[in-house]
Order: structure tokens, then sequence, then C-alpha cells
């Protein structure tokens, strides 16, 4: 087998390594351990734009690379960021209806 028949093995389609679908994972999943902890530790005013930030954070990742929206046309990425900017507005919409916000 060739070097460039094994480097096309090493990296998938679009540029990214396995070592680099890893280090995502483990990005992902050191947030969610981060949101699994706001149910233990008192952030206190803090707790619903942490958790509000760390959603979007790892739908963009999730989003970017797993779906491959990073290397697609960006009338998908529109599309998708779209959704989630109106669910975002959802959530607020409906906790605010619930006076969440309100100390």
């Amino acid at each position: 087998m060739s070097a460039a028949t094994e480097e096309k093995h090493d990296t998938h389609e679009h540029g990214l390594s396995d070592a680099g679908y890893i280090k995502i994972a483990l990005i992902l999943a050191a947030i969610t351990a981060l949101e699994v902890s706001t149910y233990y530790v008192d952030f206190g005013p803090l707790f619903m734009p942490s958790l509000m930030i760390m959603m979007v954070v790892k739908f963009v990742m999730v989003v970017s690379y797993f779906m491959h929206l990073k290397f697609d046309n960006r009338l998908f990425s529109f599309l998708f960021y779209t959704g989630l900017g109106l669910a975002l507005f959802c959530y607020i919409v409906a906790l605010a209806t619930f006076k969440f916000f309100i100390a």
C-alpha cells in the first residue's frame, strides 16, 4: 500500500483525522460533565445562561464536525443555525412565561 493510500485512510473525506474526532468527542464529554454538574453545584443566577451557552457550543461543534456542516454549503449551515436561534427563542419565551427570570 502506498503512502498516499495510507494517508487517505487516516483522514476522513473532509480532512479531519480520527484523532481530531476523538478530541472533539472529549471536549463534548467535558461540556456534558459541566452541564450535569449544574445540578449538584449552585451556580446562582448564572445557572440558566451557563446551560444555554454550553448547549449552543455543543450544538455548533456537533453540526460543524460530526454532521460536516463546516465543509458543506453555507445554506445548510444557515438552516441549522436558524433552527438553533428559533429553539433559543422558544426556550427563553417559555422560561419568561413561567417567570423564571424574576428573582
